[in-house]
């Protein structure tokens, strides 16, 4: 009889597990997810290097993400949008072939004149130990940003992706954005839901 009630318990264990794991994930799966498969080709110093990329879509950032990223850039500059960054929950994933990827927290979609989409993202970068560990000058870009441009016609799609950048206002006081390395261009843009 205890063997009995024992399989009985671990089975309602199991559904209520199910159940309750499966309800975050039903209000995402009413969105539409989309999914942007691309190629990361290398400029300047990174010439020649390519790497396949996924960026997932599952929502887009609202007025109030962006104005509490303006807010905390405006307060405390580059370390004060990382910071509000890494509060907000993730809109996304990005991730380079070969790797796990990391998640994308701020993301916006902007509809041009011209019927195209321009889509940008930013979220912090992940640091590995030992970055963090020799506290070397690479700690200072501690973003990523990416700006792709989805035309009606798909041959004229391209991008930028930023891998390691701050953003900083300029004497002209002017949003200004420095790069570790070279900028990568996004070529070979492939949207599907």
């Amino acid at each position: 009889m205890n063997q009995s009630k024992h399989r009985i318990a671990a089975t309602l264990a199991a559904v209520l597990a199910i159940v309750i794991c499966a309800a975050p994930f039903s209000a995402q799966d009413k969105q539409k997810r989309e999914y942007i498969e691309a190629t990361a080709q290398g400029t300047s110093t990174q010439l020649g290097r390519m790497a396949g990329m996924t960026i997932i879509i599952n929502e887009y950032s609202t007025a109030d993400d962006q104005k509490a990223l303006l807010e905390a850039f405006e307060q405390k500059g580059s370390e004060g949008l990382a910071n509000a960054l890494n509060k907000m929950h993730s809109k996304g994933r990005i991730s380079l072939v070969g790797t796990l990827g990391y998640d994308v927290n701020y993301i916006r979609e902007f509809k041009l004149p011209d019927g195209s989409r321009k889509i940008r993202m930013i979220t912090d970068r992940p640091i590995a130990f030992g970055e963090a560990w020799s506290s070397s000058r690479s700690m200072d870009y501690s973003l990523t940003a990416a700006e792709i441009i989805i035309a009606p016609d798909k041959k004229n799609s391209h991008g930028t992706l930023l891998p390691a950048c701050q953003f900083k206002i300029d004497k002209e006081k002017e949003l200004e954005i420095e790069n570790l390395q070279n900028p990568w261009k996004i070529i070979n843009i492939r949207v599907s839901n």
